[in-house]
């Protein structure tokens, strides 16, 4: 055999080989990119979170009235909940000072969440423990978050240059 004819076999059954492992290949399907919206939509819509919320944190339920009276006296700098730009809210993960678009998120047991894409009552998520449109309630998920920052009381503060009725 001539030394062309034993490079024209090699090269060949190299041709063969690459085009069998191109084959295997491109025929695998797509990976999708994982979708920011739940699996199972929450009962809270994003229009109920959005808004102006005077806000304070305590750690025993103990403290939870006298929390939510001193979260009515924050309105005056209120934490601002815009919507955002693909669904959900605005909002701060802990430990972050940048605003991050948040999921409202449903889970089979009926509870709702708040946090980033993924599965419902994740690591950064925050359970609502309550929401009645006036106020909010949100525990962290991450008993450690949890233990740092306590649970987050929202109390909805009056359109902007509106003043607050007095009781007489």
């Amino acid at each position: 055999m001539s030394a062309w004819r034993r490079d024209l076999s090699v090269f060949s059954r190299l041709a063969v080989f690459l085009l069998a492992l191109s084959a295997c290949t491109t025929n695998t399907p797509p990976v999708e990119a994982p979708s920011p919206m739940p699996d199972i939509p929450a009962s809270i819509r994003a229009e109920e979170v959005v808004g102006r919320w005077g806000y304070g944190s305590y750690h025993n339920e103990g403290d939870r009235a006298r929390t939510e009276a001193a979260a009515r006296g924050q309105c005056g700098q209120p934490v601002v909940i815009n919507r955002g730009p693909g669904g959900g809210v605005m909002m701060y993960l802990a430990d972050s000072a940048q605003l991050q678009e948040l999921y409202l998120k449903g889970s089979p047991s009926g509870k709702n969440y708040v946090g980033p894409p993924g599965p419902a009552g994740g690591p950064q998520d925050r359970e609502f423990v309550s929401a009645d449109g006036r106020s909010m309630v949100l525990r962290w998920m991450n008993p450690d978050v949890q233990t740092r920052y306590g649970t987050g009381v929202y109390v909805r503060c009056g359109a902007e240059g509106t003043s607050r009725k007095t009781a007489r």
